[in-house]
């Protein structure tokens, strides 16, 4: 298989519900740059049937082998973006995983080496929110040093809500065996990756989490979580999807101000020197720094999965940067399995994470979890023909 292939790229989509078959569409439509969609596979062949003129498969070893395609999309359930990725970079094809690259870090560790053995691959994750413009403006502007140092941010992610019906629509839902978390795991992936792409990793991670607090379901709906970081910096994260009516807003405080993003807009209240130094320079006991309010463009743009499936070939052809490297999913993983990981023990966890201690650990889990009845699904095991290896 060539690495560098001529365009277009060939590319063949593992899974087709629902945000496979979203992709599939937006190839067709030529909505997603030098890509063809040459191939399909999932374990149910309905779901195939709208893809005329392209090979269909119901398992992804023969799509793999096939010599159909250049590359491979997985939209599979999460649990099975580990076996399928590494299947497929071991046999040269190029790779972008849905989100999140893996359910726990162990997993992400293992995707990541097997990236590292197949040299000139291109491996991606579908992190789509990075190429918002407001949080590309936000991004520049942390960057350009206005803020000064940072030290507080507080973003409050609460408008997840979910029915139960949400929950119900699929039997590997909301279960540790199917889904391998809760709103972590699947609402808030683009939030933590976005949180560690703006600010880095913190030291330590303090977790409280409420399973099943809002819904009759074994993961967590309803999350808090603490950051610290080597400097000083502190981060608190709230989730959940049981609260109506929920809000999205980030605060983030630095030495020359307070920057607020809620609404699809970001408000600078631009200290006009530093807090710190005005602190130790001013004589009256209750004076505060002028400040001015600066509403920062954040211009029209909105997160795009068509945008990363460009960005993907381009770096398949010409070696352009990739918008999201798998190997920074790791991140996002971490920052997940360490908030549960923390609730669960009761403890404050240190970064690196032990991605060991924590896969034991959901394992456990996995063994007590059960798919809920009387909900029609494609769940995890039924019929594992996505399987590899193992």
């Amino acid at each position: 298989m060539k690495l560098r292939p001529a365009a277009p790229v060939r590319l063949g989509i593992v899974g087709v519900g629902g945000m496979g078959s979203w992709h599939a569409r937006s190839v067709l439509a030529g909505r997603a740059g030098r890509v063809k969609l040459a191939a399909v596979c999932d374990v149910v062949p309905e779901a195939m049937a709208p893809f005329e003129g392209v090979q269909k498969f119901e398992d992804s070893r023969k799509l793999i082998r096939s010599g159909a395609v250049d590359a491979v999309l997985i939209a599979t359930p999460h649990f099975l973006h580990t076996p399928v990725a590494i299947d497929a970079m071991g046999a040269g094809l190029h790779v972008l995983t849905e989100k999140p690259v893996a359910v726990h870090k162990a997993d992400a560790i293992r995707m990541v080496r097997a990236h590292a053995k197949s040299p000139g691959a291109v491996f991606a994750v579908m992190f789509q929110t990075r190429t918002s413009s407001l949080f590309r403006r936000l991004r520049s502007l942390l960057q350009s040093g206005e803020l000064g140092p940072l030290s507080r941010i507080h973003w409050t992610v609460t408008d997840w809500f979910r029915a139960d019906a949400y929950y119900a629509s699929g039997g590997w839902r909301a279960t540790w065996k199917g889904e391998g978390g809760g709103v972590l795991t699947n609402q808030c992936v683009h939030n933590l990756d976005a949180w560690a792409w703006l600010f880095g990793m913190p030291k330590t991670v303090r977790g409280w989490c409420g399973f099943g607090k809002y819904h009759p379901i074994e993961v967590e709906d309803d999350v808090t979580a603490f950051f610290e970081y080597p400097n000083g910096l502190t981060g608190l994260f709230v989730t959940s999807t049981g609260e109506a009516p929920g809000y999205n807003r980030m605060e983030i405080v630095g030495d020359r101000g307070h920057v607020v993003v809620e609404k699809g807009a970001i408000t600078f209240m631009r200290n006009e020197v530093s807090a710190k130094a005005f602190a130790r320079s001013s004589r009256n006991a209750y004076d505060v720094p002028d400040c001015w309010e600066v509403s920062v463009p954040a211009g029209r743009e909105p997160a795009d999965h068509s945008r990363v499936i460009a960005n993907f070939a381009d770096a398949i052809l010409n070696g352009a940067p990739l918008i999201a490297p798998a190997e920074e999913g790791l991140n996002q993983v971490e920052l997940s399995n360490s908030i549960v990981l923390s609730a669960l023990t009761g403890k404050t966890v240190a970064l690196p994470m032990n991605a060991a201690l924590f896969e034991r650990t959901l394992r456990g889990l996995i063994r007590k979890s059960k798919r809920r009845l009387g909900v029609k699904a494609r769940a995890v095991g039924e019929k594992p023909r996505y399987i590899v290896g193992s």
